[in-house]
C-alpha cells in the first residue's frame, strides 16, 4: 500500500550507526519485495533478526486436486468447513492454480505455541466471523467482521481470536496485491473518484518489542511444504520501522459503492488488483435508478477468467438458494447469469442489503478434494426452466 508509515524509533538518516542506550547497536533490515525496486521498509532490530538456530519438521500443506481441467460450475458450502483448533490445520484450500490459492478457515484458537510466516504469498484474510488481534514484528492491527487483512509475503505473523467462533476468507496470492491502479494518481495517492481513501486504511500500532533469547518456532510456508524453523531470539524484536511495505486493514463497510441510471460491471466493484486476478467487493448499495433498469447482471460469458463469489451476508438477489458462506465458481469457458426468475424479482426494487466478495482469477481455477467434500454438484443444471 503506497502509503508512508513510521513506527517507533528509528535514526534520522538509513543505513547508518543506530546505537542503543548502552551503546551497542540495533541492527538494520530491509524487508522489501520485488528484489530493491518495489515497497520496501526499513526494520531496527534489538539483535540481528538471521539467527537460526535449527530447521525441523517439514510437511506438505499442497493442495490434492480433485478437478484439474474443469468447466463446471459448483457452489460450495464453506461453513461446512470443520472448526480446529490450530490456526495453521484450520485453513483449507478449496480453489487453487499457480497464481492464487482460495483458502477457508474456522480456527478456534489463538496462535501460542508457534509464529507463522508465508514466502511465497501476499495473504488477503477477509473477517466473516469473528474478531480479534493480527499481531506482527511490524505491529498490531485489532480486527473484526468484515476487514481486510492484508500481511505482505515474509511477515511473521500470529493470529489472536476473542472468541471460538471465526471464519475466515483466504486469498494467498502468488502476484503481489496492491489497489487498483485506476483509483491511484502517479504519486499513489487515492483519486477523488476512488470509493475509498487513505483515511478508510488502519495501518499498524503497538508495536511489540521484546529483547528476548530462546527457542522460538517459526513455521514458514514455502512451496507448498511447512517447515519449523528455531529462531534464537523472539522475531518480534523491531524497535521501530518506516517505509511502504507493511500489513494493514480495510473494512468492506467503508467501501463506497459506486452506483448508476442503468446495471454497472463488476470492476467498479474492485478493491484490490494483481496481474493474476481482481477482487471486488460488493455492498450495500441503491440500485439502477432508470425508470426502465434492470437491477439484477446481465448474463455474460466467461471468456477469459474464472470468477468466485463469496457470500457474506444480506439478500443475494441475483441467485436462488444461496445462504452466508457459500461460493459460487463460474468458470471460464461458459456463460453465466441471474438465476431463473431473479431478474423478474429485481424489477422494481430500490436497493440491496448484500455483502459478498468477487475473485476474478485470468488463469483457470483447479477445484481440491477439500471443495469436493463441500460441493453441490448439482449446482451447474439451476438455470434449467
Amino acid at each position: 500500500m503506497p502509503i508512508y508509515h513510521q513506527l517507533g524509533k528509528i535514526p534520522h538518516k538509513r543505513h547508518t550507526t543506530f546505537k542503543k542506550p548502552d551503546g551497542s547497536y540495533y541492527y538494520e533490515e530491509l524487508f522489501g519485495t520485488i528484489g530493491f525496486d518495489g515497497m520496501s521498509s526499513l526494520l531496527y532490530h534489538e539483535h540481528r533478526p538471521t539467527q537460526v538456530k535449527e530447521i525441523m519438521n517439514k510437511r506438505s500443506v499442497a493442495p490434492k486436486i480433485a478437478r484439474e481441467n474443469n468447466i463446471q460450475s459448483y457452489r460450495l458450502r464453506g461453513f461446512q468447513i470443520r472448526p480446529e483448533d490450530d490456526y495453521l490445520d484450520s485453513r483449507k484450500p478449496v480453489l487453487v492454480n499457480s497464481d492464487v490459492s482460495i483458502i477457508l478457515a474456522a480456527p478456534r484458537k489463538s496462535v501460542r505455541d508457534y509464529f507463522y510466516k508465508n514466502t511465497d504469498a501476499d495473504e488477503l484474510i477477509f473477517v466473516h466471523k469473528g474478531s480479534g488481534k493480527l499481531r506482527t514484528f511490524m505491529g498490531n492491527i485489532d480486527f473484526k467482521y468484515g476487514d481486510y487483512l492484508l500481511v505482505p509475503r515474509g511477515m511473521i505473523y500470529i493470529m489472536d481470536f476473542d472468541t471460538e467462533d471465526n471464519r475466515l476468507f483466504i486469498v494467498e496470492s502468488k502476484r503481489p496485491i496492491y489497489t487498483p491502479k485506476k483509483y491511484r494518481n502517479w504519486f499513489g495517492q487515492l483519486l477523488e473518484h476512488s470509493p475509498f481513501c487513505e483515511r478508510d486504511i488502519r495501518r499498524p500500532s503497538e508495536l511489540e518489542t521484546y529483547d528476548n533469547k530462546g527457542d522460538f518456532i517459526v513455521k514458514v510456508k514455502k512451496q507448498g511444504d511447512l517447515f519449523d524453523m528455531v529462531y534464537a531470539r523472539h522475531p518480534f524484536s523491531v524497535v521501530g520501522w518506516d517505509g511502504y511495505n507493511y500489513p494493514y486493514a480495510f473494512s468492506i463497510h467503508d467501501f463506497e459503492p459506486i452506483t448508476g441510471r442503468v446495471h454497472q460491471p463488476p470492476p467498479v466493484h474492485q478493491t484490490f488488483e494483481t496481474d493474476a486476478f481482481v477482487v471486488c467487493s460488493f455492498v450495500p448499495r441503491i440500485y439502477d435508478y432508470h425508470p426502465e433498469s434492470i437491477p439484477a447482471p446481465y448474463n455474460h460469458s466467461n471468456i477469459d477468467s474464472d470468477e468466485v463469489l463469496y457470500y457474506v451476508d444480506g439478500d443475494f438477489m441475483s441467485r436462488n438458494d444461496i445462504e452466508a458462506g457459500h461460493i459460487s465458481l463460474h468458470p471460464a469457458g461458459i456463460p453465466h447469469g441471474p438465476h431463473p426468475g431473479a431478474m423478474e424479482r429485481s424489477l422494481g426494487k430500490k436497493d440491496t442489503q448484500e455483502l459478498a466478495v468477487m475473485v476474478d482469477t485470468f488463469k483457470p481455477l483447479m477445484v481440491t478434494e477439500e471443495a469436493m467434500a463441500i460441493a453441490d454438484e448439482s449446482y451447474y443444471r439451476s438455470w434449467l426452466e
